[in-house]
């Protein structure tokens, strides 16, 4: 059983959904992206997602894109961010999962990623640009080594190609939550919770949902029917604000908001 299978074990036996940050690595510096991932797993993160910078965007809204961008300005290779997700692990309750193009995979072998994830102490990987039809050497190796590959699935998935993905899906399906890039928005569409349920009979994988994700009445809306809410771009925006804030602000700023959206999840 995977890190993640056990994480999302434990939270269901004690009747707990999953509050799942995402990082971008390397903004403004990795010394302060492990800083962050601490203290958002200190203020009851369970999980944490790190982004592994990608010069072409991949559904990457303008806040996470601009991160992306800073971190690459920096010169920030795959190796050391490795290295240092490698000595921070150690320190964390919490699983950590990469964002990674396939490209970077693909370039590094695909046995070669993973095994150098999994001595980083990484629990699995979301690969957005792998499409279900090229996932099965990939798919077939994290199965082996025990190491989920988390895919996606949109509000536009075909229903057909919905099944395909969750049965090549381990860990957890992440699930869409609207159509477009990613970034705070005011409203959230509510047919997410139909199509949610919807899948939820299909498959016995945990459903979380990002994209959008930034309000505590966003997370009451959907933590009924979610296994886990994943909130991505106000998390990077609060890291931004860095360039011009101390740093310890800031991340007292993070723990103060991560601790605002878990009290709406518990409600």
């Amino acid at each position: 059983m995977s890190a993640i299978d056990q994480l999302f074990d434990r939270l269901r036996q004690s009747g707990r959904k999953a509050f799942m940050p995402f990082v971008t690595a390397g903004d403004p510096d990795l010394e302060f992206t492990a800083d962050v991932l601490r203290t958002l797993v200190e203020h009851g993160s369970d999980m944490c997602e790190l982004g592994i910078p990608y010069s072409d965007p991949i559904a990457d809204g303008p806040v996470i894109q601009a991160s992306y961008t800073r971190s690459l300005g920096k010169q920030i290779k795959v190796d050391e961010i490795l290295q240092a997700i490698g000595r921070l692990t150690p320190q964390l309750t919490a699983p950590i999962v990469t964002m990674v193009s396939y490209s970077i995979v693909y370039r590094r072998g695909l046995e070669a990623y993973i095994a150098e994830a999994k001595a980083a102490g990484v629990a699995g990987a979301i690969v957005p640009d792998l499409p279900v039809e090229e996932s099965g050497p990939l798919a077939e190796i994290c199965r082996r080594e025990d190491f989920s590959l988390i895919q996606l699935i949109t509000p536009t998935t075909p229903r057909d190609r919905a099944l395909r993905i969750a049965q090549q899906t381990t860990g957890f399906i992440y699930y869409v939550s609207v159509t477009g890039i990613t970034g705070e928005r005011q409203e959230l569409p509510p047919e997410i919770v139909d199509n949610v349920a919807w899948l939820r009979e299909q498959t016995s994988l945990p459903i979380c949902i990002g994209f959008g994700i930034s309000r505590p009445e966003h997370v009451r809306m959907l933590s009924p029917v979610a296994d886990g809410l994943i909130v991505g771009s106000a998390i990077v925006r609060h890291v931004a604000s860095a360039a011009e804030k101390p740093r310890q602000q800031v991340l007292a700023e993070i723990g103060d908001y991560v601790e605002e959206l878990l009290a709406a999840m518990e409600r």
